[in-house]
């Protein structure tokens, strides 16, 4: 890995910073085989929200069996997905 051969530039204002960083090859700057990989336990996840037709009756079931965990039917629909998912990919 290459040491960094350039010093950062100070920036007038974060607009002129972000003009730069588009422009540059970070590695000029930053020798990256010193680089520590960083855990964030704090951020959420990105989601993305889908539509997806259901007939009313299967909708209607999923529900009852959300009512009767007491858990909102979106969120019951995600664990169910979750948990096949985690069986097809063992």
């Amino acid at each position: 890995m290459k040491k960094p051969s350039k010093t950062i530039p100070k920036f007038k204002n974060e607009k002129d910073e972000r003009a730069f960083w588009e422009k540059n090859d970070a590695s000029d700057y930053f020798d990256l085989s010193k680089a520590v990989r960083v855990t964030l336990p704090n951020l959420k996840p990105t989601t993305a929200s889908i539509s997806l037709r259901l007939s009313q009756s299967f909708l209607e079931g999923i529900k009852l069996q959300a009512n009767k965990i007491d858990v909102p039917y979106q969120s019951l629909m995600k664990i169910w997905l979750a948990e096949k998912l985690e069986e097809a990919t063992k």
